[in-house]
């Protein structure tokens, strides 16, 4: 897959996280670490930070800063209703390209 995939992660990962976040609220690692369970291990850690970063600019998450035994207090996101709506609309437009997608591959478009 390679390549091809890292292309096609770059349009899709912001869906994939905040979907991640709609199951539960998670901090940057525990996301990283979820990603890598589902089979996305080639996903760095820096990577997910970046987008933790825009959709947190977007207004898409809220953020709850939790202690952490270890250094500095850990960003704990959650899906708000924006990001909600989001995902929402994330999921409709990956169900029309995925419907397409699968009757080109039939032969049927």
């Amino acid at each position: 897959m390679g390549k091809q995939i890292t292309e096609m992660l770059k349009g899709t990962l912001e869906g994939i996280v905040l979907a991640i976040l709609s199951a539960k609220p998670a901090y940057g690692y525990e996301i990283t670490a979820r990603l890598r369970d589902e089979g996305f291990a080639d996903i760095a850690e820096g990577t997910v930070y970046a987008l933790l970063v825009r959709i947190e600019l977007r207004g898409l998450v809220d953020i709850e800063k939790i202690p952490s035994e270890k250094g500095p207090p850990r960003k704990v996101y959650s899906l708000n209703a924006q990001g909600h709506a989001y995902l929402e609309e994330f999921w409709k437009t990956w169900n029309f390209l995925a419907e397409r997608l699968d009757r080109l591959h039939k032969g049927e478009i």
